[in-house]
């Protein structure tokens, strides 16, 4: 089974930036769009960004347009967020996801969480100064 895991969280001030990554472990990410969401306390999980495997298509929610950029690197099995401009409200912790998807020209964003059958465990994003 595809297993996920996420780093590069941490602590950063508003206005800093972190990357996070996103590998497979036993399991290349071919044929798999890779979603990334996040959850604050108190909040439901929500998609913020998503890369198809079949061109490299990308999504993003509007409120991180401009400033989180998804991409990917087949060969080292990561897909990485690059988080600009950090926000207090971009606290949360960020997973990520696959979905099964080889012939997929986009992926959405605003979508069931249930499409995406593999999972990491997460890492939590602080941003506070």
């Amino acid at each position: 089974q595809l297993q996920l895991v996420e780093s590069g969280g941490g602590l950063v001030q508003p206005g800093g930036s972190l990357r996070l990554s996103c590998t497979a472990s036993r399991f290349s990410l071919d044929y798999y769009t890779i979603g990334w969401f996040r959850q604050a306390p108190g909040k439901e999980r929500e998609g913020i960004s998503c890369i198809t495997y079949r061109n490299w298509r990308t999504t993003s929610l509007e409120s991180v347009k401009g400033r989180f950029t998804i991409s990917r690197d087949n060969a080292k099995k990561t897909v990485y967020l690059q988080m600009n401009n950090l926000k207090p409200e971009d606290t949360a912790v960020y997973y990520c996801a696959a979905e099964w998807a080889p012939s997929s020209p986009m992926c959405a964003v605003v979508v069931s969480a249930a499409r995406y059958a593999h999972w990491g465990q997460g890492t939590q994003v602080t941003v506070s100064s």
